[in-house]
């Protein structure tokens, strides 16, 4: 199948079906949802760590010279902190609960002004964000195909509790359910279109691939520890902890194994 349908395909998957398993998602009754997304993001945090330190780095490093090992462990270091930076400009930080020291205020009488304002952000951010998740599905694709489709289902793991938080703030925000699932399938498209501009601008610039990898599993390890996992710590009892372990373990080894069955495949 031609590359550039691929690249397609799974920027949609990673795009339009998170946002539309995150609105069937939100008609179920309010302790179902509590109760399900806690382990929707464990298992998410499995996802992507697996994705970063199995997938995308090994690969970023086996595609440079020794001599520029410095150079590629600073750009997933530069990545990082600058994830860090947008997620404070354009808040990018993504509430899994119902409110949030980013947006939790809201509800304490700023007014309906501001409750519209952080809507329209959580767009514009959210806009950023899928276009960025495009460029690395579409890297990862030109790099290798396998590793293209795990990288573009981590992204649809993590997508799914990110649009559900992202659907809870446009309807506090004022919005009605039909414009917050208009606008999210909007912002979700802007990842095949990340997608797309990315396999006609690096197809011929495949030494910057490995820098491109190394800034995705940046963005994945960002998410995980800094988004994912502090919302985890908010139930220390021993059954959700160890609920919590056994989901990020399953994550793990979802990837892992798609993984493997993939190279086998390949050289058989």
């Amino acid at each position: 199948m031609n590359l550039l349908i691929l690249i397609i395909i799974f920027t949609a998957i990673g795009g339009l079906l998170s946002v539309m398993a995150a609105a069937v998602f939100l008609l179920l009754k309010d302790h179902h949802r509590n109760a399900v997304l806690p382990h929707g993001i464990s298992f998410a945090i499995g996802a992507l760590l697996a994705v970063a330190f199995w997938g995308l780095i090994p690969e970023a490093f086996e595609k440079v010279k020794p001599d520029h090992f410095q150079t590629l462990s600073a750009t997933i270091l530069a990545g990082i902190l600058g994830f860090f930076v947008l997620e404070k400009l354009l808040i990018w930080r993504h509430c899994h609960h119902g409110s949030c020291e980013a947006h939790g205020d809201e509800h304490a009488g700023h007014g309906h002004s501001n409750m519209k304002s952080a809507g329209a952000l959580i767009i514009l951010g959210d806009s950023i964000h899928n276009f960025v998740d495009g460029v690395l599905i579409a890297a990862a694709f030109l790099t290798d195909v396998q590793l293209g489709i795990v990288t573009s289902l981590a992204v649809a793991a993590h997508e799914i509790p990110q649009e559900v938080g992202d659907f809870a703030i446009l309807l506090d925000s004022g919005y009605s359910r039909s414009k917050a699932l208009f606008y999210n399938v909007l912002a979700s498209l802007t990842t095949v279109l990340g997608g797309i501009l990315a396999y006609f601008s690096l197809e011929d610039l495949h030494d910057s691939l490995p820098y491109f990898l190394a800034l995705a599993a940046s963005s994945f390890i960002y998410i995980a520890v800094a988004d994912l996992i502090p919302s985890l710590h908010t139930k220390t009892d021993m059954k959700t902890s160890l609920q919590q372990i056994v989901l990020i373990a399953a994550g793990v080894l979802l990837i892992c194994s798609l993984q493997t069955i993939a190279h086998n495949i390949e050289f058989t």
